[in-house]
């Protein structure tokens, strides 16, 4: 699949050449068929499908929903990936520690885990659609409480804003990534969700660069040295320094908060068709746990999930501080190595997902987090610019992990999907606890390793190592798993 023909056609999203686009690649069904309205609405649930679309990721019939709530996937990706930035930025403006600045981190992606499971219940009682219309709801609201944040200039406001947000970005994934499942075949569904995650990182490539533009490059060049010295001899400058960074911090989430309650204008008024097993609406609590807990791939789907998660933001929030620490590299211009990453992993996502269609999921899971382990540990190891490419290069190795763990964790788990689907959200949580962890290592003082010294940035990364060896026995686990059943 090639990677800037798949993104000229999301650019083109909603369009016949968008249709003519994925039909090219064996995406979409009846390539050969007639072209019809792109708005007609399934008037039917989508378990009820012909047989020419049994074999394909995306049938027309499902297409225009389908546009629109991959629309979303790069919703919540722009805003994990502004966030990320802002670990370093508050640290700089509001003079505290690596462990205090990532907080940030603990509060964006422990809203996902609370809100997980009350999702899911929401879910299952209601709708996708209502579990879409309530996390763009909160999402929104997060977004704009900001403005008053910024007013108070406290950092425990700025952190429950982001509470808030990630409650509802809790509730878009927990109902997005299983609607996708359920939106076409079941047969086609890991390639499905695999396409749809595929625009994520294009979302995330926006939030970096409007955190490295608008944000980073229009915060005050003073040093943390030089603001410490404008606190102690001129405060109510040192105040005014501040007032007017966190100003610039605020516009951005501001202006997304509005976006997104565009969006939820939308879904408002389009109608989405059912998914498969969306009829159901009663709970099954008790019988749903029990069946999950004697699932061994999804609970083990589960912990990778977690660990998966834990290593995505770790890698990319404290690749400004590899560059600023190790290599002196100013925060601005370090956050155009994190763009390269998420470009890297763009790139590797597209490729991945067709790989699929020739390699089992599991084989390819672990075969990437096997080289996810090997770069870290060049980041480790390799001192100079050498180490920072292999930091970005995990990226590469990152990008089919979540949807593929996802999808091989629900796999065959039916109407329990949805609660499912909350343990996996649920799993974000590894994002809230080792990001502070590896922040809680970079203030320590240099590590002795056999003779060998390494800094604390760098010592700091076996933290990301220890989580590619679960996600690879994973990967591997399933895969020798599947060969039995064979």
């Amino acid at each position: 699949m090639k990677v800037d023909e798949i993104r000229q056609s999301h650019r083109i999203l909603g369009s016949k050449h968008w249709v003519l686009a994925c039909q090219g690649h064996g995406i979409l069904a009846n390539a050969g068929a007639k072209s019809g309205s792109l708005l007609d609405v399934p008037k039917t649930p989508m378990a009820q499908k012909s047989d020419s679309d049994s074999d394909s990721v995306i049938p027309r019939s499902i297409l225009v929903p389908f546009v629109l709530v991959t629309s979303l996937f790069a919703l919540w990706g722009f805003a994990n990936d502004i966030t990320n930035p802002m670990v370093a930025a508050f640290k700089n403006i509001l003079l505290i520690s690596n462990f205090e600045s990532s907080l940030v981190q603990f509060a964006f992606y422990g809203g996902y885990c609370v809100m997980a499971i009350p999702a899911a219940l929401f879910i299952q009682k209601f709708s996708y659609k209502k579990g879409l219309l309530m996390g763009l709801f909160l999402y929104a609201v997060g977004c704009l409480l900001f403005i008053p944040s910024g007013w108070m200039m406290e950092f425990w406001a700025f952190l429950l804003s982001y509470f808030i947000m990630t409650c509802g970005l809790s509730f878009l994934e927990t109902s997005a990534n299983p609607y996708i499942l359920a939106l076409g075949p079941e047969e086609t569904a890991t390639r499905r969700l695999n396409f749809a995650q595929a625009f994520n990182p294009l979302g995330s490539i926006t939030g970096m660069f409007v955190a490295s533009n608008m944000i980073l490059a229009n915060l005050n060049t003073a040093t943390e040295a030089e603001r410490m010295e404008m606190q102690k001899n001129a405060p109510d400058a040192f105040v005014a320094v501040q007032k007017a960074d966190l100003g610039v911090i605020i516009g951005p989430y501001a202006v997304l908060g509005i976006v997104v309650l565009a969006v939820l204008v939308v879904f408002a008024l389009y109608k989405l068709p059912e998914g498969r097993n969306e009829s159901d609406h009663e709970l099954h609590l008790g019988g749903t746990l029990s069946r999950l807990f004697k699932n061994p791939r999804y609970i083990w789907g589960v912990v990778a999930q977690a660990f998966y998660v834990g290593v995505q933001i770790m890698v990319w929030t404290f690749i400004i501080q590899y560059a600023g620490n190790e290599l002196g590299i100013d925060k601005a211009t370090a956050q155009r190595y994190n763009i390269a990453a998420m470009a890297i992993f763009v790139s590797s996502r597209f490729i991945c997902t067709f790989l699929l269609k020739y390699v089992s999921p599991g084989g390819l899971l672990g075969t990437l987090a096997i080289g996810g382990l090997l770069l870290t540990l060049g980041t480790i190891f390799i001192q100079g610019m050498t180490g920072l490419y292999c930091l970005i290069g995990i990226s590469a190795c990152m990008s089919l992990m979540f949807p593929t763990i996802y999808g091989i964790a629900l796999d065959g788990v039916g109407r329990d999907a949805k609660l499912g689907a909350a343990g996996l959200i649920f799993a974000i949580g590894g994002g809230c606890l080792m990001t502070p962890m590896q922040g809680a290592i970079m203030d320590m003082s240099a590590f002795n390793i056999g003779g060998m010294v390494l800094s604390s940035t760098r010592a700091s990364f076996f933290l990301p190592a220890l989580c590619f060896v679960v996600i690879a026995a994973y990967g591997l686990w399933v895969k020798g798993h599947k060969a039995k059943m064979a």
